[in-house]
């Protein structure tokens, strides 16, 4: 044996990279199994821009983006964004480029009905869904429609946002709405993106919007209320609007895979997978229904200990068990990225008591040696995206599972060879679960081009396009991995040597 290969096997012998092992091969082409499709997404706030325009309301991130002294980085807001609002013809001509077979984009609740209520439609808010839509349809490219990536109307908020549980009734009113008005044309739907962020980040850490610091409570009441509400926007669409339109629906979860430090914190790591995305699949896609047990006995006695009468964890009754039970058609997933779990004996955690991290009661790490994106949580595991999709197939019976988003973030630049290895890695590992049985059908690369990403503002760049924010035109370049995203859509097939020459323009494939 040659020395790397010693030292590669030792590795593969030991537990914490004993999975990494499975997809090192990049000297064969491996080819894209037939049905698999690809695209890329974008969400309303982060690049639509426009944002009091033409009847458009303020949502929460109006709010926050304006708020004083500014909480996001260098001031930046989406008030302009990547004015999208105005500049979908040039979108569509990206997809085209990319040669993509669907775009993943979300509604403005606000843009569309200026009050957050259905007693007043903005007509043209929905001219311009129905401009995107219908010029990404001129060109066979399939809308894939998010109603609600976390820019909540801030007159909703104003009433309690997603910890009242009237927002039940406020988000179905709303998601009737766009069913009529884009059905006939959209055929997949995601009823929410990232409940885990929109409850934790936005109710429980002060990390997102509404920028509310209740963990251990104000996050669980959400939990419960954003999954009730998915549910009964599930079942009217099922009812209502199914057999005419013949869509499908379904939910996107962030779902971050958990690695053991060792073999004595198995148990840590599985108890942060079911607080962490468990909570919202368990009650979805289990066969029994309802939060996990570890999250409902954890919580549960930690609250009597603390003082409080009841569980800080809101009860799921029989009639909302069975009615979320089942409520996707698919297993949306958000991933990116992987942590590494343990658990000190005196589990000194610097948490506050009560809160939802001190309910895990685990502590996580990223190991230095891992490549790091530009975002500093982002690091390039691909093992752990394999080890995910095997964990799904293996504990919810082999769902049909939708790769909703999957990227890596830059700084500005066209050569963004991070970027693809990235790509290129993940998805290696996507096919080695898929050739092992696991039902993907949906792979989404984020994100179609540089976006508002939240509170790191314009800092942080995830896009296959770059973006000019500089340039009032806001002009749109591909990157190299740009290039490289199209090969693989062009020739179905992933080759880690392909070397693109960028400094041939992007052409579209008139045959697409």
């Amino acid at each position: 044996m040659k020395r790397v290969d010693i030292l590669s096997y030792v590795l593969c012998m030991s537990w914490m990279f004993f999975a990494e092992c499975k997809s090192v091969n990049r000297h064969e082409i491996r080819k894209i199994p037939d049905g698999l499709i690809f695209g890329t997404a974008t969400a309303s706030y982060q690049v639509e821009g426009a944002w009091n325009e033409d009847g458009k309301s303020e949502s929460i991130w109006d709010r926050v983006t304006h708020t004083k002294p500014c909480p996001i980085q260098n001031c930046d807001t989406g008030d302009i964004a990547n004015d999208s609002y105005h500049q979908y013809k040039r979108d569509v001509a990206m997809m085209r480029e990319l040669g993509v077979d669907f775009y993943r984009f979300s509604l403005s609740w606000t843009r569309i009905l200026s009050t957050g209520f259905p007693d007043k439609i903005n007509e043209k808010g929905v001219q311009y869904y129905n401009n995107l839509i219908d010029e990404m349809l001129k060109y066979n490219i399939q809308p894939m429609v998010t109603l609600f990536h976390w820019d909540l109307p801030q007159k909703l908020q104003d009433m309690g946002g997603w910890t009242n549980p009237y927002i039940i009734e406020w988000f179905t009113d709303y998601t009737q709405v766009a069913f009529e008005l884009f059905g006939d044309r959209v055929k997949y739907w995601f009823t929410i993106n990232e409940p885990r962020e929109i409850c934790y980040q936005g109710y429980g850490s002060a990390s997102l919007a509404p920028l509310l610091s209740i963990s251990g409570y104000g996050d669980y009441k959400c939990v419960k209320n954003i999954l009730v509400a998915h549910a009964k926007t599930y079942h009217m669409y099922k009812k209502e609007f199914q057999q005419t339109q013949g869509g499908t629906i379904g939910i996107a979860l962030s779902v971050t895979w958990f690695e053991p430090e060792s073999e004595k914190d198995a148990e840590a790591a599985e108890e942060s997978r079911q607080f962490q995305w468990g909570i919202y699949a368990n009650p979805i896609f289990s066969k029994t229904g309802d939060f996990p047990k570890v999250v409902k006995e954890t919580v549960a006695a930690k609250s009597l200990a603390q003082g409080f009468s009841r569980s800080r964890l809101p009860e799921l009754s029989p009639e909302e068990i069975e009615l979320i039970k089942g409520s996707s058609d698919f297993f949306g997933i958000n991933h990116y990225t992987t942590k590494i779990v343990y658990r000190n004996s005196s589990f000194d955690n610097n948490f506050p008591v009560p809160s939802y991290y001190d309910d895990i009661g685990a502590l996580t790490h990223q190991n230095e040696t891992w490549e790091t994106a530009a975002s500093s949580w982002l690091k390039v595991v691909p093992w752990g995206f394999y080890n995910l999709l095997t964990k799904i197939r293996t504990a919810y019976d082999n769902p049909p599972v939708y790769i909703t988003e999957n990227g890596f973030s830059t700084k500005e630049g066209l050569v963004d060879d991070g970027r693809i290895n990235y790509y290129r890695l993940y998805i290696n590992a996507m096919l080695d679960a898929i050739d092992e049985g696991s039902d993907v059908r949906v792979y989404t690369a984020w994100s179609l081009m540089d976006n508002f990403e939240w509170m790191a503002g314009y800092s942080e760049r995830f896009g296959l396009y770059e973006v000019n924010y500089n340039d009032p035109k806001r002009t749109r370049t591909p990157r190299k991995s740009a290039y490289v995203y199209k090969e693989i859509l062009r020739t179905r097939e992933l080759d880690f040597h392909y070397e693109p020459d960028i400094s041939l323009p992007i052409a579209i494939d008139e045959g697409h």
